[in-house]
């Protein structure tokens, strides 16, 4: 079991910029590939960016090209996404998620593929 606590969101202007990161305690120990998620009101979770364990790989959606990267931490700090030109329609509830595997190269964006959740951080992008 490992648990996963998500930080540094908060209140921005458009343009600007923002780091997530997400935290792990617990079973640190395994091999994790992680993933960020966002879910705005009144809309679906959707994927956000993804990164393999060994950092090989990574995967992000359209909509985020360009403006945000994923990268790995360490067994504390697992996993951060930095964030530029965020635009208003980036405002939502922003999920870090872990899956153990042993596939240290593969990264995943489908989110029932992961087994951990955090509870979120709100991000909001003010026009």
């Amino acid at each position: 079991q490992v648990q996963l606590v998500e930080s540094g969101g908060g209140l921005v202007q458009a343009g600007g910029s923002l780091r997530l990161t997400c935290t792990a305690s617990g079973r640190t120990s395994s091999t994790y590939a992680t993933g960020w998620f966002r879910q705005a009101p009144g809309k679906e979770r959707e994927f956000v960016a993804a990164i393999s364990w060994s950092g090989d790989s990574t995967y992000y959606a359209d909509f985020v090209k360009g403006r945000f990267t994923i990268s790995n931490g360490n067994a504390k700090y697992l996993v951060f996404l930095q964030m530029n030109s965020l635009k208003p329609e980036d405002t939502a509830v922003y999920y870090c998620a872990a899956k153990a595997t042993t596939y240290y190269s593969r990264a995943y964006y489908q989110p029932d593929e992961y087994n951990y959740w955090g509870q979120g951080t709100q991000v909001t992008v003010s026009s």
